[in-house]
């Protein structure tokens, strides 16, 4: 049984739905540059096991409206998307979310900003430290910018520069992008060893074949979704730091109450950015910010697309995880 779409109009955009299933909702929500479609692994599985399974299109993505303005994808824009499907979904009930990469921050922001719609979280690759000392933007310049080093998310910031680059190419781009982040790659997504002002895409590698994890009919609908979408939605997510940081700065409770699971890929370079690969650190300092922590599963020969580099495992550990609540 393939997934029904359905569109829902919540926050001032309508997002596209894949649904499988009947039983309490578990909504999933990926990360950049993806689409619904990365959870394609996940959905029947969770339906067999007597969920609700819903991945989304986050806004700026695939079926689901594209705001031209940068504040549209705020972290508040964000996650009141999230409960606007939850709404519509199971009006009279809490949902688990499941996120990965932006998607595993929208989740546990989800949770912390719309409390009474979460049942239980669960992030993957990215984990949660609730506020921290400043925006990210400015701790990855003083990292990276000010050393004359490259980082991605720097490269972002100025409207348009990786939209275009991207955007000439798009099934190039992709298959440079998914491939680098991989356990394939050994994780060199960051591109820290290059010159900051060198475009993002320059010696990355595009390989051939690509490995198996992602077939060939698999890049087809990424490259369809985004030739029909381009990139600039997407990439405005990284332009909100600054307004995420105040916005976040102003919430009282930061703490993630709800049972919560950190699940990630061995060879996902997140793993090195947070706690320099320490896994016991990044386990304490989520420790710190949630009260129903329920553990950290480290998948092996995954990287950073942990449900699409081994779904069988990432799968088992989030169903798992299901049958607890």
């Amino acid at each position: 049984m393939n997934p029904e779409f359905r569109f829902i109009e919540t926050n001032g955009v309508k997002l596209r739905a894949a649904v499988q299933g009947e039983g309490p909702l578990v909504v999933m929500v990926h990360g950049f540059p993806e689409s619904w479609y990365s959870w394609r692994h996940q959905m029947a599985p969770l339906a067999a096991a007597g969920f609700t399974a819903c991945a989304i299109d986050v806004r700026g993505y695939g079926g689901s409206d594209k705001p031209h303005a940068v504040e549209a994808y705020s972290m508040a824009n964000m996650t009141a998307d999230v409960a606007g499907v939850i709404d519509a979904l199971s009006p009279n009930a809490p949902a688990v979310l499941i996120g990965h990469d932006w998607g595993a921050p929208i989740v546990w922001h989800t949770a912390v900003l719309h409390p009474n719609k979460v049942r239980a979280v669960a992030g993957l690759s990215v984990p949660y430290y609730a506020l921290p000392p400043a925006p990210l933007n400015q701790i990855f310049k003083a990292m990276y910018t000010d050393q004359g080093k490259f980082f991605y998310m720097a490269y972002f910031q100025n409207e348009g520069v990786a939209e275009a680059e991207f955007e000439r190419d798009v099934r190039g781009a992709l298959r440079r992008l998914y491939y680098a982040a991989s356990a394939d790659a050994s994780g060199k997504w960051g591109g820290a060893n290059k010159p900051a002002d060198e475009p993002m895409l320059q010696g990355m590698i595009d390989p051939d074949p690509f490995p198996a994890w992602l077939t060939p009919a698999d890049i087809d609908y990424f490259v369809g979704e985004f030739e029909k979408s381009g990139f600039r939605g997407p990439i405005n997510r990284y332009r909100n730091f600054e307004r995420d940081w105040q916005m976040m700065g102003g919430v009282e409770d930061r703490t993630i109450h709800q049972p919560a699971l950190f699940v990630a890929g061995a060879e996902d370079m997140v793993l090195r950015m947070f706690g320099d690969g320490n896994v016991d650190t990044l386990v304490n300092n989520m420790k710190a910010v949630m009260s129903d922590f329920r553990g950290a599963h480290i998948i092996p020969n995954a990287g950073h697309w942990n449900q699409q580099e081994a779904p069988a495992a990432t799968t088992g550990v989030l169903i798992d995880w299901l049958a607890t609540l």
